[in-house]
């Protein structure tokens, strides 16, 4: 007899099926483990053995041949534990065969039979619903997998708790989906004093997804600036907020198995590799990017972040999703962030003031800008100078206009762009910055006056064919914060403003 259970593996996050086969027969004592697992799964073996001794059992003197097939796929991850002891249960005729037939098991045992929490059991109990199965996991992730839908969930903090809801000695009550709490409230935009024209471009920037680059001096307030833009985004819809846990249940950030409707907000150190920021490594875990899906990535010092890692940026910004490729995985991960970078002018940070400027100016300011490429500069929408702030602006009294006051005319624009694209089938996307082809033509067609001043800026500011469509963007953005169909010659005026730097595009 071979005992049969369902189980996964993960590419990104897809799910493949994996059948965990047992079997035990005559022969010396002996407990092989087969299927092309990595050192976490082999490992299991004295983990489960342990575990099934924390219940009173003994595995049986015979040949136990465990097999993770399909044989050629790599297994990775401690997850294979719950299922390879279940298996031997059903071997040992602890368990029927039938009772473990109708579901998808995942979960790492400890030494003493409790049952820790893995990665991926969101994504893996969204397979086992599509499979019309039920899902077997830690109690510590019911939650994660109770947002998958209608499905039978079992959630057990035990081994042995486990075996005993299976025979119906003791039942369990079915999880429940739990949403994170955020935390408090989110950095108010009234605390920024002076920085009318960054501010401007933040509230831009949040009505359409625009990617964003500030510049300016030490102590100017571009971090502050960024870290307040999620204050200024609408909440992740249904549908995002699953988008987004999939890649965090992938990676075990979904602490207690909770999800969070606030969109996510990433701030790696400029020292990051380019694995971490695009995603890779041995396991191609998601990267930074990924992990920002659907909410910011903020990149502070810019220009220090190591060259190849910024060049791997392009394609993320231009796709939307992380392409890892390895000999041993092909991996792709969603990837369509909203990239918020800073930067000093120059490596002193004052360039415009000479009585501190070092004394390379200008020309290390070139030099530090030259690390940036033109087509990395070029997939940034919006470019805005952020001065020093002056004592005469520390003086002002606070804002009247706070981050809510912001964040209604953002979501009023966001309405009117979900509107347009659902009117128009544009099935996908959710905002101006997503917009291209016929579609940007079809919803930021200019007035003449508008489309003689874009020509004309083209020609002059020698803007790619990528800076043009960009432009147009913006401009639609701009005129859906005003509550304007039509795009119009201020608004392709005001757009064209932000491309006004010494880069590249």
């Amino acid at each position: 007899m071979v005992a049969r259970i369902a189980t996964v593996a993960f590419q990104g996050i897809e799910v493949r099926a994996v059948d965990v086969q047992v079997q035990m027969a005559a022969g010396l004592p002996t407990f092989a483990l087969v299927g092309l697992p990595d050192k976490a799964v082999a490992e299991s073996r004295e983990r489960v053995r342990a575990a099934l001794a924390a219940m009173g059992l003994a595995l049986p003197p015979k040949r136990i041949t465990v097999n993770l097939s399909p044989a050629d796929l790599l297994k990775e991850g401690s997850h294979f534990d719950l299922p390879i002891a279940l298996g031997l249960l059903v071997a040992m005729g602890v368990l029927p065969a039938d009772a473990m037939a109708d579901f998808v098991a995942l979960g790492e045992l400890a030494l003493d039979g409790a049952l820790a929490p893995v990665a991926g059991v969101l994504p893996a109990a969204v397979h086992a619903n599509a499979q019309g199965r039920g899902l077997i996991c830690p109690e510590a992730s019911g939650g994660e997998a109770a947002w998958a839908g209608d499905m039978t969930v079992i959630a057990a903090p035990s081994l042995l708790s486990l075996v005993n809801h299976v025979k119906g000695v003791q039942q369990r009550a079915p999880p429940r989906p739990r949403l994170a709490d955020d935390g408090g409230p989110l950095p108010d935009l009234a605390a920024v004093k002076g920085q009318e024209t960054a501010k401007r471009a933040l509230e831009v920037a949040a009505a359409g997804g625009h990617n964003l680059l500030m510049v300016g001096p030490p102590g100017s307030g571009k971090s502050m600036l960024a870290a307040r833009l999620p204050g200024l985004l609408p909440p992740l819809a249904p549908a995002e907020a699953l988008e987004v846990s999939l890649v965090h249940s992938v990676a075990g950030l979904l602490k207690e198995g909770r999800i969070s409707r606030r969109r996510p907000f990433r701030d790696p150190h400029h020292s990051a590799s380019q694995a971490a920021l695009i995603g890779g490594g041995p396991r191609a875990r998601p990267g930074e990017v990924s992990l920002a899906h659907r909410g910011v990535l903020f990149l502070d010092e810019l220009p220090e972040f190591q060259r190849p890692a910024l060049e791997a940026l392009r394609q993320p910004l231009e796709t939307g999703r992380a392409v890892v490729a390895r000999a041993q995985a092909h991996v792709t991960y969603p990837a369509r962030f909203q990239l918020v970078a800073a930067m000093n002018p120059c490596r002193c940070g004052h360039l415009d003031d000479p009585a501190v400027a070092c004394g390379r100016a200008p020309a290390c300011a070139r030099d530090y800008q030259g690390k940036l490429s033109g087509p990395l500069i070029d997939r940034i929408d919006l470019h805005v100078d952020v001065p020093a702030v002056t004592a005469a602006d520390l003086a002002l009294p606070p804002p009247s206009e706070n981050s809510a006051a912001v964040a209604a005319r953002v979501a009023e624009a966001r309405e009117r762009q979900r509107a347009r694209f659902d009117r128009l089938g544009a099935v996908g996307v959710a905002c101006n910055a997503e917009a291209d082809g016929e579609l940007l033509d079809a919803v930021a067609d200019p007035d003449p006056d508008g489309k003689r001043l874009l020509a004309d800026a083209a020609d002059r500011l020698r803007l790619s064919a990528r800076g043009w469509h960009r432009v147009l963007r913006v401009a639609r953005t701009l005129a859906d914060l005003e509550a304007v169909e039509r795009v119009r010659r201020i608004h392709i005026a005001e757009a064209l403003s932000y491309r006004r730097m010494g880069f590249a595009g």
